[in-house]
């Protein structure tokens, strides 16, 4: 009788499809991504708008990995852990790239970088009690981070500095807040696995 309550229960999906697919081309975006943002010194303004679409894309494939998985089933453990991280990478890069160039002050670039990947070290600290998959909140904060960083990614006039700041000072902000919600989530995690 117990047999006949779990239609609804999905077998395990292989690592290979078509959803991890998408998040290892975001992997590989990033190198390329870099090279267009650092090209020139970042003066020259084809390569920073080649960047902007190679940076558009790969956060587009986030978009398109994480539907296709839950439309079509394919939810996998690997896409869980790897999708946040790849994210990580590719906003790192521009987080990184645009302070390098001096256009980004580098204690935005510290304080995000410490968030996300201390938020990621958590994930693996915890991965024996279950997996912390990405929260609302944070695919919020992804995309406020990918609109910041667009914006500065850009070759935009100085007119567009208010915006850039103010976009940049919310991401931040959300940044910070998700990363506390994020910590208080592996407590309860670990808290109700040893209880």
């Amino acid at each position: 009788m117990s047999d006949l309550r779990r239609p609804h229960s999905q077998p395990s999906s292989s690592v290979w499809n078509v959803a991890n697919a998408f998040t290892i081309l975001r992997f590989l975006l990033v190198p390329l991504f870099g090279w267009l943002l650092l090209r020139d010194g970042g003066a020259d303004d084809a390569s920073r708008i080649a960047a902007f679409v190679t940076f558009g894309l790969a956060m587009a494939t986030d978009r398109a990995d994480g539907e296709l998985a839950r439309r079509r089933g394919i939810i996998t453990d690997f896409g869980k852990i790897a999708d946040p991280i790849a994210d990580k990478a590719l906003t790192g890069m521009a987080f990184v790239g645009l302070s390098a160039l001096d256009e980004l002050p580098w204690w935005v670039t510290v304080l995000v970088l410490v968030r996300e990947w201390g938020i990621t070290a958590l994930r693996f600290a915890v991965i024996r009690y279950g997996v912390m998959p990405a929260s609302r909140g944070g695919k919020v904060k992804t995309t406020l981070q990918a609109l910041a960083l667009g914006f500065y990614i850009l070759p935009l006039s100085g007119g567009w500095e208010p915006i850039q700041v103010a976009m940049m000072s919310a991401a931040v902000s959300v940044t910070v807040v998700t990363g506390a919600d994020y910590v208080l989530q592996a407590i309860r995690l670990r808290r109700g696995k040893t209880s």
